[in-house]
């Protein structure tokens, strides 16, 4: 990957709340209105509210009863700080996710077809790997071709298949 694409994750903060409502109103501006392992970012109009629920979520004492323990990040480019993508990281999974797995992704549409998911899901492996995961499970709809080629490049050894709103969705699991 070009270095001028290098990404970090970071976990949201307060500061970030003009980039990230930017960042949400793209999704929105090309028709998207689910945004991936953005923890209901894409349905928490309220950006305080939102940050204070995946901050919730992300310690044990304060976890939703009705929810896992999950990181929420932002995939920052180095150079500008611009927000990429987001990426969540559930260490377990209850009744609900059992098929969707541990982790989901989404990239800024204008920054498409550079790499990032592929990136956004490796360092995501790597931090799942440091708090003692030995596999991350996937899902993806068999219609997502770049997400399908992003869980690939990561490793990804499909094991079965799934409805989800009338469409077949795949499982993945990447050992780590």
């Amino acid at each position: 990957m070009n270095s001028i694409n290098e990404i970090i994750l970071v976990k949201p903060t307060k500061d970030m709340e003009i980039a990230a409502l930017e960042y949400r109103k793209e999704h929105f501006d090309y028709g998207e209105r689910i945004i991936n392992g953005s923890e209901l970012f894409d349905q928490i109009e309220d950006y305080d509210e939102w940050l204070e629920k995946v901050t919730a979520n992300s310690k044990e004492e304060t976890v939703s009863n009705d929810w896992v323990l999950t990181d929420t990040f932002f995939a920052l480019r180095q150079f500008d700080n611009r927000i990429v993508g987001i990426v969540d990281l559930r260490y377990e999974l209850n009744d609900f996710l059992k098929d969707f797995g541990h982790c989901g992704y989404s990239v800024r549409p204008s920054e498409r077809q550079k790499g990032y998911a592929t990136r956004m899901l490796s360092k995501i492996c790597q931090i799942a790997s440091q708090h003692g995961l030995k596999e991350l499970q996937l899902s993806v709809e068999k219609n997502n071709l770049p997400s399908v080629k992003t869980i690939l490049k990561n490793g990804g050894v499909y094991q079965r298949s799934f409805v989800v709103d009338s469409e077949i969705a795949d499982v993945y699991h990447i050992n780590l």
